[in-house]
């Protein structure tokens, strides 16, 4: 018999991507309406924007041990995210390693390395994920490098360009992390409340999160551009 989904994973992944929506539509209105920049950038949504992609990253490393297939997974991930970059790369507004190209690599990499994971003892991922984060992190961040074909790993010459940008580090080691939560998870070792938790709505845009990742920016760029026609500047 299949097992009931948890609803509140789905839940908090369609909270990321819904805020994920609304970090975007607001870049169009600072990009194309003439909205002033602080509404995109400023202290506090520049904190959130990482919270939030990281609530992503670490929920799609849970649901890697309820996947029947993360090998397929990864590649179905990274045959969107090459379409994603042809796209913007052909609409000028390039993205060369964004969230979905480092969740598929993460996907597929964990897929083909799944058993040496499961036989370390437990207590080795955590640890070993958080001080790969913490180590990683102020090394890779901010340091340009002469070398070209290292930005998938996090070091950039100073000429490139993502407009969506997740480096596999430090972030591979927040999606192991969720690796290491979702085991737990699997095995009922969470409270009750965590399984019995509903939230319908939300959880409904979790479960269609590739699609919205994939449709949202179109929508969102046809409706301002529609605004614009509509309503003048």
């Amino acid at each position: 018999m299949k097992k009931e989904r948890i609803q509140l994973i789905d839940a908090l992944r369609g909270l990321a991507v819904l805020l994920m929506v609304l970090h975007h539509f607001l870049y169009d209105l600072c990009a194309f309406c003439g909205a002033p920049w602080w509404l995109f950038t400023n202290p506090v949504f520049d904190v959130l924007h990482y919270i939030f992609a990281g609530l992503f990253i670490l929920l799609s490393g849970v649901s890697s041990n309820f996947s029947r297939s993360n090998v397929k997974r990864g590649l179905k991930a990274l045959g969107v995210a090459v379409v994603i970059t042809v796209v913007t790369v052909w609409m000028h507004m390039d993205i060369w390693f964004g969230v979905l190209h480092l969740l598929g690599s993460c996907m597929l990499l964990y897929g083909l390395t799944r058993k040496f994971w499961e036989k370390l003892p437990h207590w080795v991922v955590p640890v070993l994920s958080v001080a790969g984060t913490a180590l990683t992190a102020p090394l890779v961040s901010g340091q340009p490098t002469d070398i070209p074909y290292l930005w998938m790993f996090g070091w950039t010459t100073p000429d490139f360009y993502s407009s969506d940008y997740f480096p596999l580090l430090p972030w591979i080691f927040v999606f192991l992390f969720g690796t290491w939560l979702g085991w737990y998870i699997k095995e009922g070792k969470f409270p009750r409340w965590f399984y019995e938790a509903k939230a319908p709505h939300l959880a409904a845009v979790g479960r269609h999160s590739l699609v919205i990742y994939v449709l949202h920016q179109p929508v969102l760029y046809g409706l301002v551009m529609a605004g614009l026609y509509l309503f003048g500047r």
